[in-house]
């Protein structure tokens, strides 16, 4: 658990948009405009907002459990599954890898912390960076690749409202952060040092894993932004973090023996954006990117006395070994758009992505050079009043595999008259394959998923329902046994329901999706068809929002239930080339039920500049259910061990404090 987002949680429940609904007091406003997130099947003019689930960040990461971290908020959402065990957003059938984020146009090519087994690992980028987040869990734009599920776009925040300064005191973690704003605003600057440790939390609250170190989290972070004119946008953002991850867990072969495994982390990332309008009719997107991981892994088998035990038999002669990963990638990307008239658009670009990575395993090197192209085309039409069109393609080319693809993407809308819309949606997308394989062997290609969605949305009155429906085809994945190969298929299929209401009830606002999943895939080491472990056929979650004027309270309630996923326990006989399944089943259902509770008020009511302030406290599974995420096996199948959460609940607790610069005593009337 990594509490250090917990502060901007905490600023978030209060900002000047909550505060301007509910009519806080104007003594305790803080500067923080934040625009909406979009849910949609496929990005086109007509228009995102109409057909998609939209939320804003706000909701996102004030959703109970969500600690801040988008990718935990989304999984509220329909179509997102209820993993515990790995970190990453899993959306309609598709691995956590098959979902790519997006900042300002470039990927973000190491989105979480360093993996640990079983355990899932919080973000690395701070969600109050961006104004603008789509989450497209199908047929997204042409503009975008190399993910064949669902892709994250967020587009950060211009300038800040204000000048301000945030320090932040928890029992885990010290944070200290600052933006300014010029006074003429046309630039600002910022950065932010966060330091985290799990240390004394987990003195107190017992875990699982014996951890001997952390987890513990140094992160930074800086920017500076610049107005080029009228609407140009210069904007810049850096970002480096460690992190260090330590724990003794009982070794599955032995009953006497310990398996430890250490996770040191590093990673980098830079941002450069540019956008400007040529002329009123052209407007210019540029963008650069650079980040460098490291990731230092080191496994070994240990005895009671902390010593490392070396067998030379299976199924432990494996078992003490170190991996050392380093990774360079860099994107540049450039995208013309064409204004025409009837708000109609022509949008055309080119973007390269160079990547090189190094894994050392024991004595073995091995080394990864790829430089991928892609060009892409697509256009907004109006076809009639009520009918519109989005049509793009985009080719891609990559060097390790040898191969081009080509992609078209197609986007229907009808608007009825009662304000009711249809969606239609279809497209390909394509996805290189993942490191671990190409480090075995680069004569692959590939894998694809061709995308067919049809919804309906309707919004009025601060009401919202949405109904989608979805077939996905998934060609060319790849399969492990008995060698690497891009001979895997699946599908999957489902329907989808969202309704928000925060009307009926006054300060009252709530959710309610529900996901219906049929899917299979026959991938990996898997014999045959067969549904994948991380998907449950049926996902519904209830978010509910409550904020108390009189006592200047906010309670945020969530729940998720969510049917068994499959588990397998499959075995390969090298003598006659069998793949058998000695043991599968299906875990319990999934419940939880989380509670965050924010408290306003200020400890420096006699300052001339208004402090802000904020008690918060949450529990994540309130009811204390057990949760089971699937099974580990023992290499001869006898021990078969739950994977589970580290602890049954967390708990936080903590205090918030936000000072302003340069306010103006009319902040209140204008945000009202």
């Amino acid at each position: 658990m990594k509490l250090h987002t917990l502060p901007a949680l905490i600023l978030t429940l209060f900002s000047p948009s909550v505060i301007a609904q509910h009519k806080v007091p104007a003594d305790t406003v803080i500067h923080h405009v934040l625009h909406e997130v979009i849910v949609s099947a496929g990005a086109f003019d007509a228009s995102d907002k109409a057909k998609g689930a939209s939320l804003t960040p706000i909701d996102a990461v004030t959703v109970a459990g969500s600690y801040a971290d988008i990718s935990l908020a989304l999984r509220s959402l329909p179509g997102a599954q209820q993993i515990g065990e790995q970190s990453g957003l899993f959306v309609r059938g598709g691995t956590g890898d098959e979902t790519k984020q997006f900042i300002d146009g470039t990927l973000l090519k190491n989105p979480n912390y360093p993996a640990v087994p079983g355990i899932q690992q919080y973000a690395r980028i701070n969600p109050f960076l961006f104004k603008g987040i789509l989450f497209s869990s199908g047929g997204y734009s042409a503009l975008y690749g190399q993910a064949m599920s669902s892709a994250l776009i967020l587009e950060s925040v211009d300038l800040p409202e204000k000048s301000s300064a945030s320090f932040s005191v928890f029992p885990t973690n010290l944070g200290a952060g600052m933006q300014h704003l010029a006074s003429d605003n046309k630039s600002s600057y910022g950065a932010n040092l966060n330091y985290s440790n799990q240390s004394f939390y987990h003195s107190i609250i017992p875990q699982k894993p014996d951890y001997f170190n952390g987890p513990e989290y140094l992160e930074g972070d800086a920017n500076f932004r610049i107005k080029t004119g009228k609407k140009g946008m210069l904007k810049f953002y850096t970002n480096w973090n460690t992190s260090n991850v330590g724990m003794n867990n009982p070794d599955i072969d032995s009953s006497t023996l310990q398996s430890t495994y250490q996770v040191k982390g590093r990673n980098v990332y830079n941002n450069l954006s540019y956008r400007n309008y040529l002329t009123n009719d052209w407007k210019i997107d540029a963008g650069a990117a650079y980040s460098y991981n490291q990731d230092d892994v080191t496994n070994k088998l240990t005895d009671g006395t902390a010593h490392t035990v070396h067998i030379p038999y299976e199924p432990f002669s494996d078992k003490n070994n170190q991996r050392f990963t380093t990774s360079h990638f860099a994107q540049a990307r450039v995208l013309f758009t064409r204004f025409l008239p009837h708000n109609q658009a022509i949008r055309f670009g080119v973007e390269h992505f160079y990547s090189e990575d190094k894994r050392i395993v024991s004595d073995s090197t091995r080394r990864l050079t790829d430089n991928l192209t892609a060009a892409f085309i697509e256009g907004d039409l109006y076809l009639t009043e009520n009918l519109a069109a989005r049509t793009g393609l985009r080719l891609e080319y990559s060097s390790i595999t040898g191969k081009t693809v080509l992609a078209p993407r197609v986007s229907l809308a009808y608007r009825l008259k009662d304000g009711g819309q249809f969606n239609l949606a279809y497209g390909i997308f394509y996805q290189e394959p993942l490191n671990d394989f190409l480090y075995q062997t680069t004569h692959l290609t590939f894998s694809n998923a061709i995308h067919y969605v049809l919804n309906y949305t309707k919004k009025s009155n601060n009401r919202f329902f949405r109904v989608e429906a979805y077939y996905k085809q998934y060609n060319k994945l790849i399969k492990t046994i008995p060698e690497i190969n891009n001979n895997g298929k699946g599908y999957a299929q489902g329907l989808e329901l969202f309704w928000r209401d925060k009307k009926s009830i006054r300060n009252l606002d709530y959710w309610i999706t529900y996901t219906y999943l049929d899917t299979k895939r026959d991938f990996l080491n898997y014999p045959h068809l067969l549904r994948p472990s991380f998907t449950a056929p049926h996902t519904t979650t209830v978010a509910i929002k409550k904020f108390f004027q009189n006592i200047s309270t906010s309670f945020n309630l969530s729940y998720s239930l969510a049917a068994g996923r499959p588990y397998y326990d499959i075995h390969y006989n090298t003598t006659d080339k069998s793949t058998q399944i000695f043991d599968h089943g299906t875990t319990k259902t999934y419940s939880m039920m989380n509670l965050h509770v924010a408290y306003l008020c200020s400890f420096f009511k006699k300052w001339k500049r208004k402090d802000f302030s904020g008690i918060a406290f949450g529990v994540n599974n309130l009811l204390g259910t057990k949760q089971v995420f699937g099974y580990n096996y023992s290499f001869n199948g006898n021990n078969k061990v739950p994977v589970t959460p580290p602890a049954t609940q967390s708990f936080f607790i903590g205090i918030f404090m936000s000072f302003g610069i340069d306010r103006t005593d009319d902040f209140l009337d204008n945000n009202l």
